[in-house]
């Protein structure tokens, strides 16, 4: 009886502990819609180019639905000319970073969703599965000078497979009864490269110095400031509370980040993996040397890109960032519509980088 009496006080004990999430918003910052990058690892772009729409909005509250495949299209002609120059000693892929969106935007310009959606080949999806083997088979057969390849001008070559699976992209469009190029509608919006700044945290090369951060999907070897972690989190957490948004590149190989269920957490406890899914459960503790060490051993690599727009807190007043996410928002694939609340302890083990407005770590 006795035995009995302490099973049901355990089971009791256990269901009172354990608290399904519920959680509530601190800062929640308009953005625009979540998108679906289908079939396509530009992740990079997608999140970098909703990050620019809030950037266009707090810049000039003008609300433009930027094209994030007229960005892809004219990266991937770098990465040819990068990888052929390299003479095939470099990484060619789908990947990127959110300061190629930057730079392509500075070079390039930008163009509205509704002139370029890129969408060409099948109307609604994209699929970049034939994309890069098919340009990157020209561009060996180019590097190794292989006559019976017939590839003497492979910038046209990637052009016509690039306008074929993407489209064309265009040189001029009319917004609001206005002809625009690329460029000069990205000035209109008073988009300034200059004005953003990417930051990590490594302690394989001094603070409050920059470097190039040596990851395979940095092909642009952009440079990056380098801050303890601690402090890293500080200005982002400020940056969202005076109504900055942010880029995030970050690990997503952990079983428990989920896009079905909305969550990325770090149980303490291995054994509460499943659990943490739905759940509230202790996390790790997170130290600038545990954060290197998981990097040095690759079980943080840059997997991933996604845009921070918001706070929110559970009921135990454990913090999380709220993260857009671009897998599509309508789905039972994707929980929180197709956002990501991520705690701290995630944020700072997993995070590679971010990408925000200076002015934002200046206030």
């Amino acid at each position: 009886m006795k035995n009995l009496f302490i099973i049901i006080i355990f089971i009791f004990t256990s269901n009172v502990n354990a608290q399904k999430y519920e959680f509530t918003n601190i800062v929640d910052l308009e953005t625009t819609s979540v998108k679906n990058q289908g079939k396509t690892g530009t992740c990079w772009s997608f999140s970098t180019s909703s990050f620019i729409e809030n950037e266009i909005f707090r810049l000039s509250k003008k609300h433009v639905d930027v094209s994030e495949m007229y960005t892809v299209r004219k990266i991937y002609e770098d990465k040819a000319w990068n990888y052929v120059m390299r003479q095939g000693k470099a990484q060619f892929s789908q990947g990127g970073l959110a300061h190629d969106v930057i730079n392509a935007i500075d070079a390039y310009g930008l163009v509205p969703e509704n002139v370029f959606s890129g969408t060409k080949l099948n109307g609604t999806k994209y699929d970049h599965s034939k994309i890069v083997p098919s340009i990157k088979k020209i561009l060996d057969a180019y590097i190794k000078n292989d006559k019976d390849s017939k590839h003497p001008d492979w910038k046209k070559e990637i052009a016509t497979i690039l306008d074929d699976e993407i489209g064309i992209a265009p040189t001029n469009f009319v917004v609001d009864s206005i002809s625009f190029t690329p460029k000069t509608f990205a000035k209109s919006l008073h988009f300034d490269k200059k004005n953003y700044i990417t930051l990590t945290s490594f302690t394989h090369v001094p603070f409050y110095t920059n470097f190039i951060l040596s990851i395979p999907d940095n092909f642009s070897n952009g440079s990056m400031y380098n801050l303890p972690i601690h402090q890293l989190f500080t200005l982002i957490d400020e940056a969202l509370k005076d109504g900055f948004t942010v880029a995030l590149d970050v690990d997503v190989s952990e079983k428990t980040f989920s896009a079905k269920n909305g969550i990325a957490v770090l149980p303490l406890k291995e054994e509460d993996a499943k659990k943490a899914l739905t759940e509230i459960v202790e996390e790790k503790t997170i130290t600038q040397k545990y954060r290197q060490q998981e990097f040095e051993n690759y079980n943080t690599t840059d997997d991933h890109l996604m845009h921070i727009v918001g706070i929110v807190r559970d009921q135990k007043w454990n913090k999380y960032f709220k993260i857009k996410n671009s897998w599509g928002g309508d789905s039972d694939r994707v929980g929180n519509g197709g956002y990501i609340y991520m705690s701290i302890p995630y944020f700072k083990l997993k995070m590679i980088s971010v990408l925000v407005h200076k002015t934002a770590i200046q206030n």
